[in-house]
């Protein structure tokens, strides 16, 4: 089954999971959540610690549209949760699994990389954050009480369940699957994605363990349309533990928001637009070329707001797309509603045709409500845009293990080229290279070479936070190849 067709079967699981009536295992939803929560300890849980180890998957950063998301190992995972305080501390330390690494989730890990993910509930925490709460368990039973849950009976692949059902922030359906034994086996919802649109978020419980008076899974499976993103085995359960989960101190410079899209000029007709991943406009003769869509559409419209600001009375005729990752694409909708063709490489045919037919309905977006449809270029190795002034280079970086369409592009008259993922600079130029060398990086510098572009500057969709300009001598010293 291609990816493609594995998110639309998702999407459809709730719709169409099989219900046969049994009467005699009706109750009321009051009944079923105490009963549930006597028999797994989930009123007298305050706070728990559970530690173990597994895999965590990388989101929408696949090799390409029809593979897995890329694994990696969790050599140790500890959790700790705070229900009635609604937080969540994660810790765990990640190692590489893929050999050779393939796709993006910052492949590849040298060594060990440790991660440290906090969570506390406020008035302004996204609902699809506060779901790593409420989709444990004894969270699910908690919020299944306090939204005035509603029941109804189950039998699927002949177990019987009671399903509790609350309506969450974002107007989706939160569903628990209740067992004979009066455990919680699976709880799964919808969540908006950018590009996906409605997609089932899911979290399966097995293997449970009596643990000083409370039942608790040993065998914990998040997925996200239908691909694994995380898998504990809990080796170590600690009830009530004594919890203090703190919110992380905001970073000493934050990032500009998605509607700020600060710009300077680079040379004739062509713009660099920051404010979050870094996109170009470039001045045509008749129209715009916008060089990658990323981030969001809130990201997405403000780049192509930014870019009708600097060439006003211009419609935007092309994007570029650099790579279909999640982080790269998910403002194409907006381009797509804006009536802009879509040049990609040929193997992301299938996936942008899938995207632009994706249900919105949780988060309808501008696509959504347009009358416009897609359009869309591909590309195999090479591609030329121009005007009989403005040259516009496009190259398949061909092998690269980051992903099997990736683009970078080229710009002659400046010796300038946009890159996205290969060569990510430091915050600051004087930063060590990191070593063994990222063999992304060696791939693109072979490129480069091999096509014998005279490059003086490379613009990375991730921009230095210092804001410099990255030259060809910083990018041979990222090589490990001296300044050549």
């Amino acid at each position: 089954m291609t990816f493609p067709t594995r998110m639309f079967a998702v999407t459809l699981v709730l719709a169409l999971t099989l219900v046969l009536p049994a009467p005699s295992f009706a109750q009321d939803a009051k009944s079923v959540i105490d009963a549930a929560s006597k028999a797994m300890g989930a009123d007298t849980l305050k706070t728990v610690e559970y530690s173990g180890s597994g895999f965590d998957f990388a989101f929408g950063q696949a090799f390409n549209p029809s593979s897995p998301w890329p694994r990696f190992i969790n050599k140790t995972y500890t959790r700790q949760i705070d229900f009635e305080g609604r937080a969540s501390r994660v810790e765990r330390i990640r190692m590489q699994a893929l050999d050779p690494p393939r796709g993006g989730g910052q492949q590849p890990i040298r060594g060990e990389q440790q991660q440290v993910q906090t969570i506390v509930i406020g008035p302004n925490t996204p609902w699809a954050q506060q779901l790593e709460i409420w989709m444990t368990p004894h969270g699910f039973l908690r919020a299944a009480a306090a939204n005035n849950a509603t029941v109804k009976t189950e039998r699927i692949d002949g177990k019987a369940y009671r399903v509790l059902s609350f309506t969450g922030q974002n107007k989706a359906q939160v569903n628990g699957y209740v067992n004979e034994q009066n455990l919680v086996d699976r709880v799964e919802t919808l969540i908006d994605n950018p590009l996906f649109g409605d997609t089932l978020f899911e979290a399966l419980y097995t293997e449970y363990k009596n643990v000083n008076g409370v039942q608790f899974p040993m065998h914990i499976v998040q997925r996200q349309g239908g691909n694994p993103i995380q898998v504990v085995s809990v080796t170590d359960v600690k009830p009530n533990a004594a919890v203090r989960i703190q919110a992380p101190a905001p970073p000493a410079a934050a990032a500009a928001p998605a509607a700020a899209a600060p710009s300077e000029k680079l040379g004739d007709g062509v713009y660099l637009i920051l404010g979050g991943y870094a996109s170009l406009a470039v001045d045509f003769k008749d129209y715009i070329v916008i060089i990658e869509s990323p981030n969001s559409e809130e990201r997405a419209l403000a780049i192509f707001a930014e870019a009708k600001r600097l060439i006003p009375n211009k419609p935007i005729r092309y994007v570029i797309n650099t790579h279909h990752h999640v982080d790269h694409s998910s403002g194409i909708r907006a381009a797509m509603a804006e009536g802009a063709t879509i040049v990609t490489h040929q193997v992301n045919k299938p996936f942008f045709e899938m995207v632009a037919t994706a249900p919105h309905t949780l988060n309808p977006d501008h696509f959504s409500t347009s009358k416009n449809k897609l359009k869309l270029e591909t590309m195999t190795e090479k591609k030329v845009l121009t005007d009989g002034n403005q040259v516009i280079e496009i190259y398949h970086l061909a092998d690269n293990l980051h992903n099997e369409g990736l683009l970078m592009v080229y710009l002659p008259k400046l010796k300038l080229l946009v890159e996205a993922d290969v060569y990510n600079p430091p915050a600051q130029a004087s930063a060590p290279v990191p070593l063994p060398v990222n063999p992304f990086t060696t791939h693109f510098v072979a490129t480069i070479e091999r096509l014998k572009l005279d490059v003086q500057t490379i613009i990375p969709i991730h921009y230095p936070a210092d804001g410099r300009k990255v030259t060809r001598a910083e990018l041979m010293r990222a090589a490990n190849l001296g300044t050549n």
